[in-house]
C-alpha cells in the first residue's frame, strides 16, 4: 500500500541541517562575596549565644569602618548545635556549639584580602568561600550568543562543503540551549603572612549554547 505523506516527511527531514553552536566571553568579576563564620561552643548555650554575638558585633563593626555598607551584609545562617566528644565508645556532652555566618558583598576587588584579615582579627574564625560575579551580565551574555551563532554557521557550512550541499544562509530555526555557565567563580583562601591576604579572582566565562536548523 502507498502512503505519500511518509516519503514526504522523510524527503522534508532530510534537507535540514541542525548544528550546535557554543560560544563564550571572559569576563573579569566586579562583584565578589565573601563568607564568613564565628563559632563558639560552651557547655551553657547562653554563654555560647552571647560570645558569639559580642564577636559577631565587632567583626560587623570593624568591616563597616573599612566603608563597606550595612546593605551589604547579610546573615546566611545561625545555628545552635549541641557537641560531643566520643571517649572509649561512650558519648560525652562538650558544650553548645553557635554558628554564625554571615556574606558580605565587595565591589572594589582590591578590597577583598583586607576585609578578610580585618575579620579574622577581629574573631572569625572560618572563612567559608568567596565568590565572583558580574552585576550586569546581559551585555557578556549577548556577546557569548553572538559568538555561539557564529560557531554554528562555521559548523553548518563544514558539513555543507563536506557533503556538497547548498545551505540556506538564514537559519529556520534558533533555539538556546542550557548551558553549562560559570558566572560565578568559587576561590578558597590561602593565609599567609603578608600584610594582606592575597586573593586572586582570575576570569569569569559567560557561555551560550545555540541550537541553529538550517534548510537546504
Amino acid at each position: 500500500m502507498y502512503y505519500p505523506y511518509i516519503s514526504q516527511r522523510y524527503e522534508h527531514s532530510t534537507r535540514k541541517i541542525t548544528v550546535t553552536g557554543n560560544g563564550q566571553v571572559a569576563v573579569e568579576p566586579d562583584v565578589a562575596t565573601v563568607q564568613i563564620e564565628v563559632s563558639t561552643v560552651n557547655a551553657q548555650v547562653s554563654v555560647a549565644q552571647e560570645q558569639n554575638a559580642e564577636i559577631m558585633n565587632r567583626v560587623i563593626q570593624s568591616i563597616l569602618q573599612l566603608g563597606v555598607p550595612r546593605e551589604n551584609i547579610r546573615t546566611v545562617s545561625y545555628t545552635v548545635s549541641p557537641q560531643y566528644d566520643y571517649i572509649d565508645g561512650k558519648q560525652i556532652f562538650r558544650g553548645y556549639e553557635v554558628n554564625n555566618s554571615i556574606s558580605v558583598k565587595l565591589t572594589d576587588m582590591q578590597q577583598v584580602g583586607t576585609v578578610i584579615d580585618t575579620a579574622v582579627a577581629n574573631g572569625v574564625n572560618r572563612v567559608s568561600n568567596i565568590q565572583f560575579s558580574v552585576e550586569d551580565e546581559s551585555i557578556y551574555k549577548q556577546q557569548a550568543i553572538e559568538n555561539a551563532l557564529k560557531d554554528a554557521q562555521l559548523k553548518a557550512n563544514t558539513i555543507a562543503q563536506s557533503l556538497k550541499l547548498s545551505i540556506q544562509p538564514q537559519p529556520i530555526k534558533v533555539t538556546e540551549l542550557p548551558a553549562a555557565n560559570n558566572p560565578v567563580l568559587y576561590k578558597s583562601v590561602a593565609m599567609s603572612d603578608m600584610s594582606s591576604t592575597p586573593i586572586e579572582q582570575g576570569q569569569i566565562i559567560i557561555t551560550a549554547t545555540m541550537s541553529v536548523q538550517y534548510s537546504f
